[in-house]
């Protein structure tokens, strides 16, 4: 009996990293309560707490020949990527791997389509628009109050800094990932500013609520957002944020309010808010 053990101890170690990951999907979708689309965001990223932080997860790929799949490490978007597809998977009833995959697929990629690196959905403002499209996600953006704060879009921060990104010193999809940022020109969004983030969950944004996907606007040039993550209402009846986490190094409910860990950041304007269908 001992030495069956240590086999079948040492067969699961072998697996290789993709048999790992599609076991754990289709754990994860049994597993899944039935719930409404926020509930299951905020299920599925609590189940990742404490999976190291690895910075551009996806950008050590070489290529975008295959999907990349990885739930042993993340960084914010793949977070954010990983508990989206897991909710739509879920809500349609399916616990197999190939299904997550597809919608995984269709959530990267503009307009659902993988066609190089330039197609995936780089920016923040990209991967709504796409997704929007799709009737994935909406984004809320309703005048007045919370969101008192309008982003005027000008994406240029990949364009402008092609040393950053390996994948960018093929010709082609430096002229198409420059063509897809200046689409985006003169759109605009509204997003709840930093000061209106100390409010309660019975106030103005109250509208915000559990598993809604922010986007942590910034006043970097170039740029959209430098952060995404999960809503989460504590106990302390405030705004949290459930994150990968390049401070802590893994995926964390954020112990500060969503207030003060912004307050820590001055590039840090504000969060628009999106949310799965």
């Amino acid at each position: 009996m001992k030495r069956f053990f240590s086999l079948s101890f040492l067969l699961l170690l072998t697996l290789s990293l993709p048999a790992q990951d599609s076991l754990h999907v289709e754990r994860l979708l049994r597993q899944a309560p039935k719930a409404t689309s926020g509930e299951l965001m905020l299920f599925f990223a609590r189940q990742f707490l404490g999976v190291p932080y690895v910075a551009h997860t996806l950008e050590q790929a070489a290529t975008e020949d295959t999907l990349v799949v990885n739930l042993r490490q993340m960084d914010c978007t793949t977070l954010v990527e990983t508990c989206t597809a897991l909710t739509l998977t879920a809500q349609a009833g399916s616990h197999h791997y190939a299904d997550y995959k597809t919608r995984l697929n269709r959530i990267r990629y503009r307009q659902g389509r993988r066609d190089g690196y330039a197609s995936r959905n780089h920016y923040f403002h990209q991967w709504v628009r796409s997704n929007e499209a799709l009737g994935i996600v909406q984004e809320i953006k309703s005048a007045g109050a919370p969101f008192t704060a309008l982003q005027r879009i000008s994406l240029r921060w990949m364009s402008q800094h092609p040393k950053s990104y390996p994948q960018l010193g093929d010709e082609e999809q430096r002229t198409r990932v420059a063509q897809y940022e200046k689409a985006c020109d003169g759109d605009t969004r509204r997003y709840i500013p930093r000061a209106q983030l100390n409010g309660t969950r019975k106030g103005a944004l109250g509208i915000v609520r559990d598993g809604d996907i922010l986007g942590i606007v910034t006043r970097k040039h170039g740029l959209d957002t430098t952060h995404l993550g999960i809503a989460v209402w504590g106990k302390d009846g405030k705004l949290h944020l459930l994150n990968a986490s390049s401070i802590h190094k893994k995926v964390v409910e954020e112990p500060m309010t969503l207030y003060e860990y912004m307050g820590k950041h001055p590039s840090q304007l504000g969060i628009r808010v999106v949310r799965v269908q």
